[in-house]
């Protein structure tokens, strides 16, 4: 059995845009219905959906079937839980909250088995080596894995450079809302300060060699980051999408006006 080639870390090394999908729903058999429809990447979020490890596990086993590349974003960065993520199959890592080149630098080594890292080793029981099946699994991991972080602070934005720089760091994600937050602009993502730091923030990254990355459900704004030369950009939320869809579906039976076009059966 061979090695799963991380395709979405080969992309970003490569200056490929991918563009992705938030996964919020915390249920495998949505998962996998997203998993069809053609998204570079989908973000299985454990920060603020209702996930744990083995719902994320569930998911992971859905979407791996088609070519879309699952991200996992924990609640936190604990070495611990990295630990157990990696072990699931995640390959890639948005960890939130990320302040420091010390705080990043500890994020990395936590995907990377000794002698350059901390990550325990205990493959028998993972499925990320299906169960020891994987020739040379303990050789091979470490390059295949892929640690995004998140800045989405003023302390961050202020340490940005030497996060940017750390070895082992593939991409910087930047996080408007918390962002705008932190800047005394709580609600306002799309402020002209906020925008401006993450347009500086973009050039810093890509100056260091890294990929910058971002969520933007608005369309403009997305086109605006993939200008900028952002590399992995999430352009919808499963969740929001799903609840839009819904209202506007009950909006053409709450109005007054007739239906006049013939849609086919929904089945």
């Amino acid at each position: 059995m061979h090695m799963p080639t991380n395709t979405f870390k080969k992309n970003l090394r490569e200056g490929r845009a991918q563009i992705g999908l938030w996964v919020g729903l915390a249920d495998a058999y949505a998962a996998e219905a997203l998993a069809t429809t053609g998204y570079d990447w989908l973000l299985i979020d454990g920060e603020h959906a209702p996930n744990d490890v083995r719902s994320i596990l569930a998911q992971l086993q859905a979407v791996a079937p088609y070519p879309g590349h699952a991200i996992v974003r924990p609640h936190i960065g604990d070495v611990a839980l990295i630990k157990q993520l990696l072990d699931t199959g995640a390959q890639t890592l948005l960890i939130p909250m990320v302040d420091t080149a010390e705080q990043a630098a500890q994020m990395v080594a936590a995907t990377r088995y000794p002698p350059h890292g901390v990550r325990g080793v205990g493959s028998a029981l993972a499925r990320s080596s299906r169960w020891n099946q994987i020739e040379g699994y303990l050789h091979q991991a470490n390059a295949e894995m892929c640690v995004l972080v998140q800045v989405e602070t003023l302390a961050a934005l202020k340490n940005l450079k030497a996060i940017a720089e750390v070895e082992g760091v593939d991409g910087v994600f930047f996080g408007p809302s918390d962002l705008s937050a932190s800047m005394g602009l709580l609600g306002q993502p799309g402020h002209p300060d906020v925008q401006q730091a993450i347009a500086e923030g973009m050039a810093i990254v890509q100056a260091a060699g890294k990929a910058a990355g971002i969520l933007a459900v608005d369309p403009v704004l997305a086109q605006k980051y993939l200008a900028l030369g952002a590399l992995f950009v999430a352009v919808g939320v499963d969740t929001s999408l799903l609840v839009k869809a819904a209202k506007e579906q009950l909006a053409l039976f709450k109005t007054a006006s007739p239906i006049t076009s013939g849609a086919g059966s929904g089945y």
